[in-house]
């Protein structure tokens, strides 16, 4: 069954769960600065705002080895969401709060938006790249491959972070985070953008002012994410029973 908690202001506003917020802007705006920061550079350097096959690769590699640092830099303070769409499959899962994935999602969101801010300036004035589905494809079909690549993601995360059982896979789940976000953006990348994170997404469309298709990346996403906490969260944690008492098992 679902495990969503409310959670309580004292807690929420808790001097350690201020940190958690803090750490969860940071990470997301670096993130998404070298995220959004690739395509701009990319395009500067061909003069071409088309992806082509190498300007895929570079940015997929670029997301990958920044969501990387990003998860590692606060995983032991706020998790290392840097994703609203995680907050939201970790809150399905019992995981985090609902009141605390709130305040993750402001943070997250803040970051995101700074960052572009940021890359707009410090690019004199270069226009901020927005996710959009590619032409001759539908919003639905966007939708449903974001659904599908945000569950990737957010399986992965529970996989190797999140689930009791981890063992020694916890050591190395922000590189496994990386790599699937990596891989999913060159698979989803010439079709629906291949975002995974409404933050991501959101940031650029508030710096260029272009909402049209932003929505996509909200709900696809969530979709993705939440499936993703409900399934793995319900159905593979919430299987598991305690060890019989045993000298077995001593």
């Amino acid at each position: 069954m679902v495990k969503i908690s409310l959670g309580s202001l004292s807690d929420s506003f808790a001097v350690g769960s201020l940190k958690t917020y803090l750490a969860e802007f940071i990470a997301t705006l670096l993130f998404v600065f070298a995220g959004v920061g690739s395509a701009i550079s990319y395009s500067k350097l061909t003069s071409d705002a088309s992806l082509d096959p190498p300007g895929l690769v570079a940015i997929a590699v670029a997301h990958a080895f920044a969501l990387f640092v990003g998860v590692s830099m606060a995983a032991n303070i706020s998790g290392g969401h840097l994703n609203p769409a995680v907050t939201f499959g970790l809150a399905i899962g019992g995981n985090i709060t609902v009141l605390t994935g709130i305040l993750y999602w402001v943070a997250q969101l803040l970051g995101s938006i700074v960052a572009c801010l940021l890359l707009h300036f410090v690019t004199n004035g270069k226009s901020i790249p927005t996710h959009s589905v590619a032409s001759g494809m539908s919003a639905i079909e966007g939708v449903v491959m974001e659904i599908i690549i945000t569950f990737a993601l957010v399986y992965t995360v529970y996989a190797t972070a999140a689930d009791p059982k981890k063992g020694s896979l916890g050591t190395i789940a922000p590189i496994a985070i990386g790599f699937i976000v990596g891989a999913n953006i060159l698979a989803a990348g010439p079709f629906s953008g291949g975002s995974m994170n409404p933050a991501r997404s959101f940031g650029p469309a508030v710096v260029s002012g272009d909402f049209s298709q932003n929505w996509i990346y909200w709900v696809g996403p969530l979709i993705g994410g939440g499936l993703a906490g409900l399934i793995y969260g319900d159905v593979f944690i919430g299987s598991y029973t305690s060890l019989p008492v045993s000298e077995d098992y001593a």
